[in-house]
């Protein structure tokens, strides 16, 4: 698949091993951020995508940033939809004790591009029953 982009920086995101589902995103800024704990920032990437319909670009943390800093998405998965048109910005947290900087060109989040498809929804009086039924939440006392 092909997926136009365009990069303020001139680079590209990238895949850093053969087997890698996310490619690394970088920071787009003009002077360093610092992070403080507690604190959230919405970091520039510089990149803007042409994703195509029945898509969407998934901005992941990376694992690596938050065991060792603290440092996560504010939203959890943010997603980026085939109609958006503007710069990918990464919402950063600081869960950690210490500050955080940010330089330009640092790997802050990975992208994932997954197929969606679109659901119709039906109102329903009734849904059907299952083993399970409502239990939810520890229901199985595992």
């Amino acid at each position: 698949m092909k997926i136009k982009v365009r990069s303020l920086s001139g680079n590209l995101p990238s895949y850093e091993t053969e087997g890698s589902a996310g490619m690394d995103i970088r920071a787009y800024i003009e002077e360093p951020v610092t992070l403080e704990p507690g604190k959230r920032a919405l970091i520039p990437t510089g990149l803007f995508m042409e994703i195509p319909a029945g898509f969407e670009v998934q901005i992941r943390a990376r694992s690596g940033l938050a065991v060792k800093y603290g440092i996560g998405l504010t939203n959890g998965i943010g997603t980026i939809d085939s109609d958006y048109r503007g710069e990918i910005k990464v919402s950063l947290i600081n869960w950690g004790e210490d500050d955080f900087v940010i330089n330009d060109g640092d790997r802050i989040a990975q992208m994932v591009v997954c197929r969606y498809e679109k659901a119709d929804l039906e109102l329903a009086d009734e849904l059907s029953d299952t083993v399970r039924g409502a239990g939810g939440f520890g229901h199985t006392g595992i």
